[in-house]
Formats: C-alpha cells, structure tokens, sequence
C-alpha cells in the first residue's frame, strides 16, 4: 500500500472548503486570484454607471424643465405634458410588468448586496456581546428578547453610520449647480456619482431601522416541539436537500473538500432507502449539482433512472450551486453582469426540472393556475429558443424570448392538490442572480413569484400547502457559535415573506435547504423544515409525516433514515 491513497484527496480539494479555510482566508485567496481588469469592469457597469444615473436622473429632468419647457408657450406646454403622460403610459402597458421587475430585482439586489450584509453582521455581533452575559443556559423568552432588541439596535447603528457618510458626501445632493452648468462632462459625471452615493447612503439610513423593525415585527424564530404521537399519517413526506452531485467519479464538492464524501454513493444508498420503503413524496429541495455542471446534471439523471419507482414521486427545486457557481474550479472567477453564463445555468437546471415534473407540475399563467410546464415551454416556440440559447448563448432573434422570462414565468411550479382538501405543493425560485462565486448563495423571492404562490394557494382555500425553496427564511435561534457561522444567508426579503405566509400559516409548512443544518422551528406561526444533507455530515433525511387536523396542515410525526456508504 502507498504512503498515500489518491481517493482520499489532499489539501488541493480543500481549495474552496469553508470547513477548512475561514471565510478572511477565502476572500484574501480571491482577491489575489481574481482578474482585476475584469473586476473595475465589473464594477463600473454594476456599480458605476447605475450610480452616475441615478445622481443624474433628477438634474437632467430639472435642466429639461427650467431649459426647455420655460420656452414653450402655455399651449405647447400642455400639449407636450400629454404627450408624456401618453407616451408614459404607453410605456407602462406594454412593459409595465417588466419593468417592475427590473426596478423590484435592483430594489432587492442593492438590499442584498449593501442592508442586509451590513445589518446582519452588526447584529450579530450584538447578540454574541449580549449572549455571552446571559450566562450558560437562558430561558427562550430572555434570548429571544436580546435578540429583539440587538436587531433594533443593529438598525440604528448602521443609520448613524449611513448619516454621516449623508453629511459628509452632501449634506444636500448637488442639482442646481449641475443644472448651470451641464455641459461641463467630467464635473458632472463626478458630481452625479456623489448624488447617487449620496441617495443609496440615504436609502441606507432609513431601511436599515426599517430592516430592524420589520424584522422584530415578523417574530423571533423559536424551536418547534417535535410532533405528538397518537394522529395517523395522510401524507408521508421525505425531504432531501444540498446534494451536491459532481461529475466525476472520484470528485469532491466544492464547499466540504475532504470532509464531505467522495462520488455520489450516498445519494444512491438514499434513493435505495426510499425505495425499500416508498413515500408519496419526495422533496429534493435545491443544491442538486455542485455547480450546475452539464456532467452534474447526467450523473442526478443517471441515478433518478437507477430507481425508477421514485421518479413519478419526485420534485426539484433549483438551489444557488445549480445557478450561481461561476466556475467550480477557480471561485475567484466572475463574469460582468452582460455575460450569458447565469442563464446558461439557469437553462440546464430548467431542463432537468422539465425532464423529471414538466408533466406533473403547472406554471402560473394571468395569476391563475395554468398549464403543465412542458405544455409551456412547447408553446409558441418557448423551448426551441431556450435550445438555440444554450447553442451559442444568444437569441435566435429579437422576437424570441430572454431566458429571463422563461426562467421568470416557470416559477412559481405548482402541483395542485387532488381533491380539494388535499395536500399541494409549491415550489419557488428564491436565488438572487450573481455573478461572482463568493457571493453565489445570496437568496431573494419576487414579490410577483410570491403573489403567483398566494393566488395558487387562494385557488383551491380548503387544501394543505407544503411551500419549498431553497434559502432558510430566517436565522436560526442558535447561540454560543463564532460570529463567523452567525453570518449567513438568509432570504433577503425573508421577514416580508414571513409576514405574507402568516395569514394561512395553519394550512403551510415551509421546507428549505441551503444550511445543511437540521431544524424545526416557527416564525411568527409559520411553520420552518429545514434539511440536512444526506451526503455531507452525518449523512441523514428526514420522512416528515403530515396529516389534516381542525382545518390545517399538522407535522404528526417523523422518521430520520441515515445513509450509509460513501
């Protein structure tokens, strides 16, 4: 025998292992690899551009004002405000809802990228400051209390920070001397960029108490007490999550390195578990792929038909591994926000969701239920244009549509209940699109991918909801951990998502994935499965046993099945 057995790996397959390496580590690592051309590129088209444009916006519409219409006579000047009032509302019906997209995606981006990083780091580092003198073993309602009030204090501190940066780029944002002077280029790109930087640090200082509030609004997250024997099952439910397929025989994934195990073998051994012992449903809820590799996608392929019982009994949903890894190889890789690379992505994961449920699940057409997904994509050509995409990463014409709208429309897939007090399913798109790997987990739901799921839930008012995306809604009630692991990634929006679902919470049960981290626990009233990942760790699932009782959805019971082989 070798001093060394290869299958084992070293410390290159640890490259990108948050098990091994800090998170300071990884970023100094990728700041060094990253291309520093392609990243000021970056930067200007994300940050940049839209930042001369939005200091920009109000001065030009001013300049127009005082310049042009004082010229006009008082007819000219009506007739020229209606024709931009039709011409705006022309806008609006044609690409309204579009466009509303657009705004709602930035809107959440820059809260992803700038709110909730910072509050979530200020807060946590209260609440270890404030936990570590509660002493060993407080009771729930003092910890929840501290974490009230560290989130309430995290918003505060980052509004005084925003109001100084407010000050000291303003303290007011520079128009009129603009407006004199517009044609003076290089003063005015400068001057615009401190107007937006003046704006987002504005924004910042009223969202971060308002993030703080709507959060204390939506309830501390507590744990759930296991479920009461005694009530017999209707539904039993397993739910799979994170598992991370590579495409090679002898891989390692991408986060755990070394200390996850090496090929696929476990997802095998825990598709043969539940064949031995079949359930009605089985939930694979995101992270399917370890970087939405084509190779990825034939090796889940490959194993779904080596257990062909499960196919009709499974659904997917995508995770941020099988749509936002930019490269597996390198995770300093990034691609400009032009790229075609994320839609690429996005179009192999939908193909493989199609290839397992397109015949079982339905899209969301006019806010009503509507046809199956395979239906819509063979539909006025939706499918061959996605083809002739992933072909050579362009539209074969103007009229075809964007990936983006395809991606958009599939989402959310809908498994209706058969009878009307029955059991559904929801499955949701919750991944933010990235184009950097470091920042590939960041998690946002629509607010039109939300509405389409309470519309589905509204069509049939008597049925169980079990309600499935890939990031945790909120932080986990844990404490006595490094600051380091405190800091994750949560949905963006995830207070108003639960703040939405609370008004049928009895009838839901959210399932999620991302963390790898077994937990049951509720959120003001919704209810929050969260699953581990059967082929890292321990290596287990749960078969979560549900039943209907008063009118809504009860957890009567579950069963954890361990997998075994590597």
């Amino acid at each position: 025998m070798s001093f060394a057995d290869p299958r084992r790996g070293d410390i290159e397959d640890d490259a990108s292992s948050t098990a091994r390496h800090s998170l300071l580590s990884h970023a100094g690592t990728m700041l060094l690899d990253t291309s520093l051309p392609k990243l000021a590129l970056a930067m200007v088209q994300a940050l940049v551009i839209p930042g001369i444009v939005l200091g920009a916006a109000p001065v030009a519409a001013l300049w127009f004002l005082q310049h042009v219409w004082q010229r006009l006579s008082s007819e000219a000047t009506w007739l020229s405000l209606l024709a931009f009032l039709a011409v705006d509302a022309l806008l609006i019906w044609r690409f309204g809802p579009r466009l509303f997209r657009w705004v709602e995606r930035d809107f959440w981006a820059l809260n992803a990228a700038l709110v909730q990083p910072l509050f979530m780091a200020t807060r946590e580092a209260v609440r270890q400051v404030l936990e570590s003198r509660l002493g060993v073993a407080p009771d729930a309602e003092r910890l929840a209390g501290v974490r009230r009030r560290a989130g309430l204090l995290a918003g505060l501190v980052i509004a005084g920070l925003a109001v100084m940066v407010v000050l000291a780029v303003g303290p007011w944002p520079r128009v009129f001397g603009l407006m004199r002077d517009i044609t003076d280029l290089p003063r005015f790109a400068t001057d615009a960029l401190g107007n937006g930087i003046w704006a987002v640090a504005a924004y910042l200082a009223i969202a971060a108490p308002a993030w703080s509030l709507g959060e204390a609004i939506a309830g501390t997250p507590r744990d759930m007490d296991m479920p009461a024997a005694g009530v017999p099952a209707r539904w039993r439910v397993a739910h799979l999550s994170d598992i991370h397929l590579v495409g090679e025989a002898h891989g390692f994934r991408l986060e755990c390195g070394r200390d996850g195990p090496r090929g696929n073998g476990r997802f095998d051994a825990a598709l043969a578990a539940l064949e031995r012992d079949l359930p009605d449903l089985v939930l694979i809820t995101g992270d399917i792929t370890d970087a939405g590799r084509n190779a990825e996608w034939i090796a889940f392929e490959e194993a779904m038909l080596r257990h062909p019982s499960l196919r009709s009994r499974t659904l997917i949903l995508p995770g941020n591994h099988d749509v936002n890894i930019v490269d597996r190889a390198s995770p300093a890789r990034l691609e400009l926000p032009t790229a075609a690379g994320p839609w690429i992505r996005r179009l192999r994961c939908l193909a493989a969701i199609e290839a397992l449920q397109g015949g079982r699940v339905r899209v969301m057409r006019d806010g009503r239920i509507g046809p199956t997904l395979s239906d819509w994509l063979a539909a006025e050509g939706r499918g061959a244009a996605m083809a002739a995409f992933l072909d050579d990463g362009r539209r074969p014409s103007r009229q075809a549509p964007h990936p983006r709208e395809v991606w958009a429309g599939a989402f959310p897939m809908v498994v209706p209940p058969e009878a009307p007090e029955g059991l559904g399913v929801l499955l949701l798109d919750s991944n933010a699109q990235t184009h950097f790997s470091f920042t590939n987990a960041l998690g946002i739901l629509p607010a039109a991918e939300m509405r389409d799921a309470e519309r589905a839930m509204a069509a049939y008012p008597q049925a169980r909801w079990l309600v499935c995306l890939h990031h945790h809604l909120v932080e986990y009630p844990r404490r006595g951990v490094k600051l380091a692991d405190r800091i994750a990634t949560a949905l963006t929006n995830g207070h108003w998502v639960v703040s939405r679902l609370k008004r049928q919470a009895a009838r839901l049960v959210v399932l999620h994935g991302h963390r790898h981290t077994d937990w049951s626990g509720t959120a003001a009233g919704v209810r929050i499965l969260s699953a581990p990942s059967p082929v890292m760790g321990e290596g287990y699932f749960w078969v979560q046993e549900f039943a209907p009782v008063d009118g809504g959805l009860a957890l009567v019971g579950r069963a954890r099945v361990q997998v075994q082989g590597e």
